[in-house]
């Protein structure tokens, strides 16, 4: 049991670990195909399978409560998506067998509930190319009440204990309460760790992190970034948001989001960022925008007042922001 009396922790831990044996089955399916990083479809069925999973127990749950998620249903309903949306059918009916795909229609939409108040919002399979490559994606869902962040789960079906890879396994489920910390157990498991970042505060000792996919890292930018604030160790390559419950355990200390210089308006959606801030912060680490501000989650689907992100152990924060702000200082471009 979650070492807190949370209703809403414990449905919310319920069903990213029902959403991550659907994108599992579905990652199993993937190793099978030919092809597979090409084809997109198997991670466009976990998307929308894991929606239509959390959404219809939310349902049942807590039925006031909206769902923001990322999909709709609007390019399943023509003649020429009926192959897909019965394939998607196949994996709910994992959870419920007696689904249809009227069902899982409704279902998914449901997930198009509005930002406001008391909501949910979910991230079905964040990582889309990690999940396509068999690596490190996750299952992203919090509870959201005024603007503020009150529960959150980060379902991450490759990292294991101690902040390894697991290609074969259940994952890890890391879950936080407002107030109350951030916790993490195997996806089989009811016994619950306490997590805490790092107490690294030395350049030297810094372990950065940022996307594998380099065109949304910034890669080389960070690296001048990295280098202002003296980090010499290789950055660890990894996706999704399995990045905090990473840093949140105490394996890696810093990673950034920087806004695109070609699209400078560009702003994070909140299912990207929600659950990992609170399993961050809940852990003693700190999130921030690019310019240190405190993040909003008041304005729609987006954070609109937000540009990028830093994420850290909290200690080194306030220095890494100094080094980003040196690097913008002196016009190096940040892409």
């Amino acid at each position: 049991m979650i070492p807190v009396q949370s209703p809403e922790l414990e449905f919310a831990l319920s069903a990213v670990r029902q959403a991550m044996k659907v994108t599992m089955a579905v990652s199993r399916q993937l190793a099978h195909m030919e092809q597979a990083k090409e084809d997109r479809s198997p991670v466009t069925v976990a998307d929308y399978a894991a929606q239509a999973v959390v959404a219809a127990l939310l349902a049942e749950r807590f039925p006031q409560d909206a769902l923001l998620g990322e999909e709709s249903s609007a390019a399943l309903r023509g003649p020429e998506s009926a192959g897909l949306l019965e394939k998607i059918t196949e994996f709910v009916r994992l959870i419920f067998p007696k689904a249809s795909a009227k069902d899982v229609l409704a279902w998914i939409d449901r997930g198009r509930g509005k930002p406001e108040g008391r909501f949910w919002t979910l991230d079905p399979v964040d990582g889309t190319k990690g999940f396509l490559r068999g690596e490190h994606y996750a299952v992203a869902f919090a509870l959201l009440e005024e603007g503020k962040v009150k529960a959150a789960v980060l379902g991450c079906p490759h990292l294991g204990p101690g902040g390894v890879f697991e290609k074969e396994g259940p994952g890890t489920l890391s879950a936080a309460l407002q107030g109350a910390g951030s916790w993490v157990t195997r996806a089989d498991s009811g016994h619950f760790q306490r997590l805490k970042v790092s107490a690294h505060s030395q350049p030297c000792d810094i372990q950065a992190l940022r996307s594998v996919e380099a065109s949304h890292a910034n890669a080389s930018n960070m690296e001048t970034v990295f280098r202002r604030y003296g980090i010499h160790k290789t950055p660890i390559l990894m996706d999704s948001q399995a990045k905090y419950a990473f840093v949140a355990g105490g394996f890696g200390d810093l990673f950034f989001y920087l806004t695109p210089v070609k699209r400078p308006e560009y702003r994070m959606k909140i299912w990207d960022v929600a659950p990992g801030a609170l399993v961050i912060q809940e852990a003693g680490g700190r999130i921030t925008d690019m310019r240190g501000g405190a993040l909003d989650f008041t304005h729609g689907e987006t954070l609109a007042v937000n540009p990028g992100l830093v994420i850290s152990n909290g200690r080194i924060h306030e220095m890494a922001l100094k080094a980003l702000r040196e690097v913008q200082a002196s016009r190096e471009t940040i892409t």
